[in-house]
């Protein structure tokens, strides 16, 4: 078994190497594979634009021996499936019905070519790579081998689009399958150009943890078949229903070779399990050979969940075998189709004797399964395989099987329903305008060469309603809108299985309104009961407790636990007691958390709102000083006081205002660093033109000496390189210290305090003490050159004005330090606030509250004599 399937692997690997490898030639007959057996059976027909169809006619395949000294024999399918050749022919029906519509592709025809991947993953990729190498077909452009086949309908099964997926993505050939509900396939990344109008598992299990969730089911087993779709949808139900606080049960997978020792084992641990309710998230085949042994053992009083594989599965209904078991299951299923007009009589038109019936490799082994009997084969005789000659005058429309039973068209209906996605982005393609297309230069596609990436583009972008009403459209992962039915099988009048509808779930349901939805009185259960069967193996725990598992015991049998103090449970059943975050701690009952007091200055507070407030009233104040000085910049008052670091520091004070706004609100990591950069920075620019200023001013008393030239060194060039020089050196110290160690949020808190204190850690203390340091470094100086030049013989001397405004300056700074350390909590960061909003509008009303006095109330002052003219000398300061 090993060596052939070693074997297998390496003849596929050959294909798509000659696929992959060939030449750039005039014609795709060199690309196609050379290796191993000649070219699949193919149902085909011509037309613009050519639809691949992937079907699983049959189950299984029987694969010959592989030797590397003789060429392989061709492999045999075997187990002809109704219902999936029912699926095929809804394709070429659907097709039929397009060609024949005017409005919806006019003067354009669809075709197909179809092949049989047999249920096994190797047919499927050699049907893949038959499609895009076949023989004759398309040209090489660029390089690469693209056939007539812009788009695929298939696969079934999830393991089947897994390969087919993962080779035509390398294409960008779109692949819309009706069948393959794994979630795996809704990753983009690794399947680009996959698109499906069957529901993802990922919606199913959502429907199926619901369900449990519905009816209280604290102790559910799970059965999979051993392939990606059983796998993968049992694994997110094991997950999601844990995390709900139920149980599993039991974990089992089928193996695929229904082995009847691990099939009996399997139904042993369901029934010593002691589970009442088991899902079985498997094909209908694996779940046929489960309820074969459940069956033979007589296991009964299960309550059994169908997966959308087997929930309405003929195979499993007729003949109603398995109705002793299965009667009352309950599972999802896709939506029912209405009634498809001409479906039936489009099914029953086959016939070996029709013209076509010699182009369609599929019809003798369908004809030969339905009425067994045998068709004439090329070399003649009266019989094949034991069976009886047909006559030719049988009719489909005399036998009752599931390929002519369309009342319960569900796959069928996704199959008709891609057709149709993909014939209305073809016309989307046929109706773009030039100059408005959405590729690159608004182009429009070529639809006389369609390229698969371009039509790749139109599926996923289409939405419409067909004639029944119903909505096809696909998300962002090529999934389609997901709708179920909850079908129960109960025992009709004549003693057959019926699919009854007992409730829905629809994913489009709006916010706040339930996706599930169930009548629950008509629902029968398994063992013919109406009420709900229990499935738990201890009571269930209250709010406040938790489940402590009894030793040697299961663990859904424990005990309940009262949970200790911090921690709580507020929902029933809870696995463990959660303890509180560190700001909050447990009530009485320890049902909830109860928030700790948080204290932080927010703007929520009357104290935040307060300092709000100044901080914009300080802005607005800045704002009308500048506008003043604006409309005032020819005159004297504003000249005499360099207008230029006048405005510039008008501008450091309004970004100290609203820096204190920064010192509002939650810590944050960004808040923290930017409050203390934003401040050393926007103080130092401040101090740094009131420096400045200070220095203009004594040396223009300087300079009006005799002989003196020292305003050259002090020129409008030198004082902007003086402040930026100053500023500079503030940016370095903090742009170091958010380098280094940066301050950050921080919570002062202790186990049993009710109170949680929010607020910024300074991280470096060097770095904060070289921030405030520079700064009062720079006040100090401001204020001994202003003290110097305070009895100046001006008439309006400046330097009196900032002695005063940097004695304020320095005094709140002073005041701040021991009520800052003093303060708790949010009033800290109060005082911090409180400081720069005192300090700004020091620095604002000393230095421009008198010029604006002298601008707006006393204009007359307000010239050149008056300002030039000496002042006596103040005697006392």
């Amino acid at each position: 078994m090993k060596r052939s399937g070693f074997i297998c692997v390496t003849v596929l690997c050959l294909e798509f190497f000659c696929l992959i490898s060939s030449q750039p030639q005039s014609k795709l007959q060199q690309c196609r594979p050379m290796v191993g057996p000649s070219a699949l059976p193919v149902l085909q027909r011509d037309g613009n634009v050519m639809l691949g169809g992937f079907f699983s006619l049959h189950d299984m395949v029987m694969q010959p021996d592989f030797f590397f000294t003789s060429k392989p024999a061709r492999s045999r399918c075997t187990g002809f499936n109704f219902r999936t050749f029912r699926w095929m022919q809804t394709m070429m029906f659907a097709i039929e019905e397009i060609n024949r519509d005017d409005h919806l592709l006019p003067n354009f025809t669809l075709g197909y070519k179809i092949y049989d991947s047999c249920s096994t993953p190797y047919h499927a990729l050699r049907a893949s790579v038959e499609l895009m190498g076949g023989e004759g077909e398309g040209e090489v452009e660029g390089g690469s081998c693209h056939g007539l086949v812009p788009v695929v309908i298939g696969d079934g099964g999830s393991t089947l689009s897994l390969v087919v997926a993962r080779f035509l993505g390398v294409f960008r050939v779109p692949q819309v399958s009706y069948f393959s509900s794994c979630a795996c396939l809704s990753n983009k990344a690794e399947f680009p150009a996959f698109l499906r109008t069957m529901p993802s598992d990922f919606f199913q299990v959502d429907a199926l943890v619901q369900l449990v969730q519905h009816f209280s089911w604290k102790w559910v087993g799970v059965v999979a078949g051993d392939d990606a779709y059983g796998r993968g949808g049992a694994q997110i139900f094991s997950e999601k229903v844990q995390r709900l606080g139920a149980c599993m049960a039991l974990h089992e997978i089928i193996p695929k070779n229904h082995a009847e020792g691990a099939m009996a084992s399997i139904v042993a641990r369901i029934r010593s399990s002691g589970a009442g309710v088991v899902l079985v998230f498997a094909l209908e085949q694996d779940a046929g050979a489960l309820f074969d042994e459940a069956l033979r053992q007589g296991l009964t009083g299960v309550q059994w969940l169908a997966s959308e594989a087997w929930s309405t599965a003929s195979v499993l209904s007729t003949p109603p075998r398995f109705l002793p078991i299965l009667q009352g299951s309950m599972g999802f299923a896709i939506r029912r189709a209405v009634h498809i007009p001409g479906l039936q009589e489009f099914l029953l038109r086959l016939h070996p004797s029709s013209p076509d019936a010699s182009e369609d490799p599929f019809l003798r082994p369908f004809w030969e399964e339905v009425f067994k009997c045998s068709l004439q084969g090329d070399g003649g005789g009266d019989s094949q395989g034991g069976k009886p000659l047909c006559s030719g005058s049988e009719d489909l429309g005399s036998v009752r099987n599931i390929y002519s039973d369309v009342s319960q068209l569900r796959i069928s209906y996704n199959v008709y329903k891609a057709v149709y996605a993909i014939a209305h982005a073809l016309h989307a393609m046929r109706s773009c305008e030039t100059g408005r297309g959405p590729f690159p230069l608004h182009a429009c596609p070529n639809t006389d060469s369609i390229q698969p990436w371009q039509l790749l583009h139109y599926l996923k972008k289409v939405e419409f309603s067909n004639s029944f009403g119903d909505e096809t459209k696909f998300d962002v992962n090529g999934d389609p809108v997901a709708v179920y039915d909850l079908v129960n099988w109960q025992l009709g009048a004549e003693g057959q299985v019926k699919f009854v509808t007992v409730g829905r779930f629809d994913e489009t349901t709006s916010l706040g309104r339930k996706k599930l939805y169930i009548q629950k009185t008509d629902i029968i259960w398994n063992g013919n009961q109406t009420t709900v069967p229990l499935s738990v193996c201890s009571s269930s725990c209250l709010p406040g407790t938790r489940r402590a598992i009894r030793p040697h015991f299961p663990v859904c049998c424990f005990d309940c636990v009262v949970c200790t103090a911090g921690e709580i449970s507020n929902q029933t059943d809870a696995i463990e007691c959660v303890r509180c975050l560190p700001e909050f701690w447990s009530n009485e009952e320890c049902t909830a958390c109860i928030p700790k007091q948080v204290d932080f200055l927010s703007y929520g507070d009357t104290m935040g709102m307060a300092l709000l407030s100044v901080a914009l009233l300080g802005s607005f104040c800045t704002a009308t000083v500048v506008l003043i000085f604006a409309c005032h910049h020819a005159t004297p008052i504003v000249r005499a006081n360099n207008s230029e670091l006048s405005f510039l520091l008008l501008f450091s004070l309004t970004l100290c205002f609203l820096c204190s706004l920064t010192f509002i609100g939650r810590p944050s990591e960004w808040s923290c660093m930017l409050r203390h950069t934003a401040f050393g920075i926007t103080f130092v620019l401040c101090i740094s033109c009131v420096l400045g200023k200070t220095i203009v001013v004594l040396m223009a008393f300087r300079a009006t000496l005799p002989g003196s030239n020292v305003m050259k060194w002090f020129g409008p060039l030198q004082q902007r390189a003086f402040i930026s020089l100053c500023t500079l050196v503030q940016v370095v110290i903090c742009a170091v210290w958010l380098a280094v160690s940066p301050p950050s949020p921080r919570r002062l808190m202790t186990r049993e305090s009710a109170c949680v204190i929010l607020l910024c850690d300074e991280g470096s203390a060097l770095g904060f003490c070289l921030v405030l340091g520079y700064i009062g470094l720079l006040a100090s100086l401001c204020l001994l050159l202003a003290f110097l030049g305070r009895k100046l013989p001006d008439n309006f001397n400046e330097a009196k004005l900032i002695t005063f405004s940097m004695l304020i300056f320095c005094a709140v700074w002073v005041a701040f330090v021991p009520a800052y350390v003093s303060s708790p909590g949010k009033y800290s960061t109060a005082t911090e606030v409180f400081a720069i909003l005192g300090s700004s509008f020091g620095l604002l009303t000393c230095l421009f509250l008198p010029k604006c006095y002298i601008i707006l109330l006393k204009p007359e002052k307000n010239n050149r004599k008056h300002l030039m003219a000496k002042s006596e000398p103040d005697k006392t300061f």
